[in-house]
Protein backbone atom coordinates (compact mmCIF):
# COMPACT_ATOMS: atom_id res chain seq x y z
CA UNK A 1 0.00 0.00 0.00
CA UNK A 2 1.35 3.45 -0.85
CA UNK A 3 1.99 5.59 2.19
CA UNK A 4 0.48 9.03 2.44
CA UNK A 5 2.24 11.98 3.95
CA UNK A 6 0.54 13.88 6.72
CA UNK A 7 2.01 17.00 5.19
CA UNK A 8 2.95 17.52 1.55
CA UNK A 9 3.79 20.17 -1.00
CA UNK A 10 1.29 22.52 0.65
CA UNK A 11 3.65 23.11 3.58
CA UNK A 12 7.12 24.25 2.50
CA UNK A 13 8.39 23.88 6.07
CA UNK A 14 8.64 20.11 5.61
CA UNK A 15 10.81 20.38 2.50
CA UNK A 16 14.24 19.12 3.46
CA UNK A 17 17.76 19.42 2.08
CA UNK A 18 20.49 17.03 3.24
CA UNK A 19 24.07 18.09 2.50
CA UNK A 20 26.76 15.45 2.97
CA UNK A 21 30.20 17.08 2.68
CA UNK A 22 32.35 14.06 1.95
CA UNK A 23 35.38 13.54 4.20
CA UNK A 24 34.92 16.58 6.46
CA UNK A 25 36.45 16.06 9.91
CA UNK A 26 34.69 17.97 12.67
CA UNK A 27 37.96 19.42 13.97
CA UNK A 28 38.52 21.15 10.64
CA UNK A 29 34.87 22.13 10.23
CA UNK A 30 35.07 24.07 13.49
CA UNK A 31 38.02 26.03 12.10
CA UNK A 32 36.84 26.54 8.55
CA UNK A 33 33.05 26.74 8.37
CA UNK A 34 32.59 30.40 9.22
CA UNK A 35 29.38 30.88 7.26
CA UNK A 36 27.64 27.98 8.97
CA UNK A 37 28.88 28.99 12.41
CA UNK A 38 27.65 32.55 11.83
CA UNK A 39 24.12 31.11 11.63
CA UNK A 40 24.72 29.35 14.94
CA UNK A 41 25.70 32.69 16.50
CA UNK A 42 22.54 34.17 14.99
CA UNK A 43 20.44 31.49 16.67
CA UNK A 44 19.05 29.89 13.50
CA UNK A 45 21.31 26.81 13.48
CA UNK A 46 22.99 24.45 15.90
CA UNK A 47 25.97 22.13 15.82
CA UNK A 48 27.03 18.93 17.49
CA UNK A 49 29.74 16.35 16.99
CA UNK A 50 28.71 12.83 16.01
CA UNK A 51 30.73 9.64 15.62
CA UNK A 52 30.46 7.83 12.31
CA UNK A 53 29.93 4.09 12.11
CA UNK A 54 32.73 1.71 11.20
CA UNK A 55 34.43 1.33 8.88
CA UNK A 56 34.84 5.08 8.36
CA UNK A 57 34.48 4.75 4.59
CA UNK A 58 32.24 6.49 2.09
CA UNK A 59 29.91 4.01 0.40
CA UNK A 60 29.15 2.13 3.65
CA UNK A 61 28.33 5.40 5.42
CA UNK A 62 26.19 6.81 2.62
CA UNK A 63 24.09 3.73 3.30
CA UNK A 64 24.20 4.32 7.07
CA UNK A 65 23.01 7.92 6.78
CA UNK A 66 20.20 7.13 4.35
CA UNK A 67 18.97 3.81 5.80
CA UNK A 68 19.96 3.91 9.48
CA UNK A 69 21.82 0.62 9.14
CA UNK A 70 25.43 0.09 10.16
CA UNK A 71 27.76 -1.29 7.46
CA UNK A 72 27.68 -4.65 9.22
CA UNK A 73 23.88 -4.69 9.05
CA UNK A 74 23.59 -3.48 5.46
CA UNK A 75 26.37 -5.61 4.03
CA UNK A 76 27.84 -2.52 2.33
CA UNK A 77 31.04 -3.00 4.30
CA UNK A 78 33.67 -1.50 2.00
CA UNK A 79 33.72 0.90 -0.92
CA UNK A 80 34.17 -1.92 -3.43
CA UNK A 81 30.79 -3.52 -2.66
CA UNK A 82 29.02 -2.29 -5.77
CA UNK A 83 25.36 -3.29 -5.81
CA UNK A 84 21.92 -1.91 -5.12
CA UNK A 85 21.12 -1.55 -1.45
CA UNK A 86 19.03 -4.27 0.13
CA UNK A 87 17.60 -1.73 2.60
CA UNK A 88 14.86 0.87 2.45
CA UNK A 89 16.37 4.31 2.19
CA UNK A 90 14.97 7.75 2.89
CA UNK A 91 14.53 8.09 -0.87
CA UNK A 92 12.16 5.09 -0.81
CA UNK A 93 10.20 6.49 2.13
CA UNK A 94 9.78 9.93 0.57
CA UNK A 95 8.76 8.64 -2.85
CA UNK A 96 6.36 6.08 -1.35
CA UNK A 97 4.70 8.94 0.52
CA UNK A 98 3.83 10.48 -2.84
CA UNK A 99 6.51 13.13 -2.56
CA UNK A 100 9.40 14.07 -4.83
CA UNK A 101 13.08 13.17 -4.43
CA UNK A 102 16.22 14.54 -6.07
CA UNK A 103 19.99 14.28 -5.70
CA UNK A 104 23.07 16.07 -6.97
CA UNK A 105 25.65 13.54 -5.89
CA UNK A 106 28.50 11.16 -6.59
CA UNK A 107 27.55 8.18 -8.76
CA UNK A 108 27.76 5.74 -5.84
CA UNK A 109 24.38 7.06 -4.66
CA UNK A 110 22.87 6.07 -7.99
CA UNK A 111 24.45 2.63 -7.65
CA UNK A 112 23.03 2.22 -4.15
CA UNK A 113 19.46 3.30 -4.88
CA UNK A 114 18.73 3.52 -8.62
CA UNK A 115 20.85 1.19 -10.76
CA UNK A 116 24.18 -0.60 -10.57
CA UNK A 117 26.68 -0.50 -12.14
CA UNK A 118 26.75 3.17 -13.14
CA UNK A 119 27.22 3.92 -16.84
CA UNK A 120 29.01 7.24 -17.29
CA UNK A 121 27.40 7.77 -20.70
CA UNK A 122 23.78 7.13 -19.84
CA UNK A 123 23.26 7.51 -16.08
CA UNK A 124 24.60 11.01 -15.40
CA UNK A 125 21.17 12.68 -15.64
CA UNK A 126 18.18 10.64 -14.53
CA UNK A 127 14.48 11.43 -14.43
CA UNK A 128 12.28 8.50 -13.51
CA UNK A 129 9.31 8.77 -11.14
CA UNK A 130 9.55 5.02 -10.49
CA UNK A 131 13.10 5.21 -9.08
CA UNK A 132 13.84 6.04 -5.42
CA UNK A 133 15.95 9.00 -6.63
CA UNK A 134 13.44 10.41 -9.08
CA UNK A 135 15.57 13.27 -10.37
CA UNK A 136 19.34 12.95 -10.28
CA UNK A 137 22.43 14.68 -11.61
CA UNK A 138 25.39 12.43 -10.83
CA UNK A 139 29.14 12.79 -11.30
CA UNK A 140 31.95 10.23 -11.31
CA UNK A 141 35.15 12.26 -10.93
CA UNK A 142 36.25 13.10 -7.38
CA UNK A 143 37.55 16.50 -8.51
CA UNK A 144 34.18 17.50 -10.02
CA UNK A 145 33.87 21.02 -8.57
CA UNK A 146 31.81 21.50 -5.43
CA UNK A 147 30.40 24.68 -6.94
CA UNK A 148 29.09 22.66 -9.87
CA UNK A 149 27.43 20.17 -7.51
CA UNK A 150 25.52 22.98 -5.82
CA UNK A 151 24.62 24.47 -9.21
CA UNK A 152 23.28 21.07 -10.25
CA UNK A 153 21.31 20.92 -7.00
CA UNK A 154 19.85 24.37 -7.51
CA UNK A 155 18.74 23.37 -11.00
CA UNK A 156 16.98 20.33 -9.54
CA UNK A 157 15.40 22.40 -6.78
CA UNK A 158 14.04 25.03 -9.12
CA UNK A 159 12.97 22.63 -11.86
CA UNK A 160 11.40 19.76 -9.88
CA UNK A 161 10.60 21.34 -6.49
CA UNK A 162 11.68 18.21 -4.57
CA UNK A 163 10.46 17.53 -1.06
CA UNK A 164 13.79 15.86 -0.30
CA UNK A 165 17.03 16.96 -1.97
CA UNK A 166 20.43 15.38 -1.35
CA UNK A 167 23.57 17.38 -2.14
CA UNK A 168 26.91 15.60 -1.98
CA UNK A 169 30.15 17.52 -2.78
CA UNK A 170 33.39 15.51 -2.91
CA UNK A 171 36.31 17.98 -3.09
CA UNK A 172 37.09 18.04 0.66
CA UNK A 173 37.55 14.26 0.63
CA UNK A 174 39.59 14.34 -2.58
CA UNK A 175 41.90 17.00 -1.14
CA UNK A 176 42.32 15.10 2.12
CA UNK A 177 43.45 12.00 0.26
CA UNK A 178 46.04 14.03 -1.61
CA UNK A 179 47.40 16.24 1.18
CA UNK A 180 46.16 14.96 4.56
CA UNK A 181 43.77 16.34 7.15
CA UNK A 182 46.18 18.90 8.65
CA UNK A 183 47.30 20.36 5.34
CA UNK A 184 46.69 23.93 4.25
CA UNK A 185 45.03 22.52 1.15
CA UNK A 186 42.44 20.56 3.12
CA UNK A 187 41.62 23.52 5.36
CA UNK A 188 41.32 25.77 2.31
CA UNK A 189 38.99 23.33 0.56
CA UNK A 190 36.74 23.20 3.62
CA UNK A 191 36.62 26.99 3.59
CA UNK A 192 35.76 27.02 -0.08
CA UNK A 193 32.76 24.73 0.31
CA UNK A 194 31.66 26.80 3.30
CA UNK A 195 31.71 29.88 1.05
CA UNK A 196 29.54 28.10 -1.51
CA UNK A 197 27.12 27.12 1.24
CA UNK A 198 27.22 30.65 2.61
CA UNK A 199 26.20 31.99 -0.79
CA UNK A 200 23.32 29.65 -1.63
CA UNK A 201 21.81 28.49 1.66
CA UNK A 202 20.40 31.84 2.92
CA UNK A 203 17.85 31.77 0.11
CA UNK A 204 16.81 28.28 1.18
CA UNK A 205 16.53 29.42 4.80
CA UNK A 206 14.33 32.32 3.73
CA UNK A 207 12.15 29.92 1.72
CA UNK A 208 11.53 27.78 4.80
CA UNK A 209 13.63 24.74 3.93
CA UNK A 210 14.83 22.46 6.72
CA UNK A 211 18.54 21.81 6.22
CA UNK A 212 20.84 19.19 7.72
CA UNK A 213 24.57 19.34 6.96
CA UNK A 214 26.91 16.54 7.95
CA UNK A 215 29.72 14.32 6.67
CA UNK A 216 30.09 10.62 6.12
CA UNK A 217 33.50 10.35 7.82
CA UNK A 218 36.56 12.41 8.74
CA UNK A 219 40.11 12.15 7.45
CA UNK A 220 43.58 11.19 8.63
CA UNK A 221 46.96 12.69 7.81
CA UNK A 222 48.55 9.67 6.13
CA UNK A 223 47.36 10.65 2.63
CA UNK A 224 46.35 7.98 0.15
CA UNK A 225 44.07 5.71 2.19
CA UNK A 226 43.31 8.52 4.62
CA UNK A 227 40.33 7.07 6.48
CA UNK A 228 38.55 3.84 7.27
CA UNK A 229 39.84 3.29 10.79
CA UNK A 230 39.01 4.14 14.37
CA UNK A 231 40.97 7.35 15.04
CA UNK A 232 38.87 10.23 16.33
CA UNK A 233 39.94 12.48 13.45
CA UNK A 234 38.52 9.84 11.08
CA UNK A 235 35.28 9.20 13.00
CA UNK A 236 34.18 12.53 14.45
CA UNK A 237 32.14 14.60 12.00
CA UNK A 238 29.92 17.67 12.31
CA UNK A 239 26.15 17.71 12.34
CA UNK A 240 24.54 21.08 11.62
CA UNK A 241 20.79 21.70 11.52
CA UNK A 242 19.20 24.86 10.15
CA UNK A 243 15.51 25.73 10.10
CA UNK A 244 12.81 26.35 12.67
CA UNK A 245 11.16 22.95 12.39
CA UNK A 246 14.32 20.83 12.36
CA UNK A 247 15.77 22.80 15.28
CA UNK A 248 12.78 21.70 17.37
CA UNK A 249 13.06 18.06 16.31
CA UNK A 250 16.77 17.26 16.40
CA UNK A 251 18.21 17.27 19.95
CA UNK A 252 21.19 19.43 20.83
CA UNK A 253 23.44 16.47 21.57
CA UNK A 254 23.62 12.71 21.48
CA UNK A 255 22.50 12.09 17.91
CA UNK A 256 23.90 8.93 16.35
CA UNK A 257 24.71 8.66 12.66
CA UNK A 258 22.26 5.77 12.41
CA UNK A 259 19.49 8.05 13.73
CA UNK A 260 19.76 10.78 11.09
CA UNK A 261 17.17 9.12 8.85
CA UNK A 262 14.63 8.93 11.69
CA UNK A 263 14.95 12.64 12.46
CA UNK A 264 14.57 13.53 8.78
CA UNK A 265 11.49 11.32 8.54
CA UNK A 266 10.01 13.22 11.49
CA UNK A 267 10.88 16.57 9.93
CA UNK A 268 9.13 15.56 6.71
CA UNK A 269 6.22 13.88 8.54
CA UNK A 270 6.65 10.55 6.81
CA UNK A 271 7.15 7.03 8.14
CA UNK A 272 9.65 4.34 7.22
CA UNK A 273 8.74 1.15 5.47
Amino acid sequence: MMKTATNSHADPNTKTILIIIDGLANEIAEKAMGSIHSWIEAGIAKHQVIECALPSASRPLYETILTGKTPYESGITVNTVNRLSNERSLFHDVSDAGLTTAAAAYHWFSELYNQSPYDVWTHRIQNDKNKPIQHGIFYHQDHYPDMAVFQDAEYLRKTYDPDFLLIHPMNVDDTGHQYGVYSDEYLCQARQVDQVIGHIVPAWIAAGYQILITSDHGMNNDKGASHGGMAAIERLVPLYVIGERILDIVPCQGVKQTEIIAYLQKVMQITGG
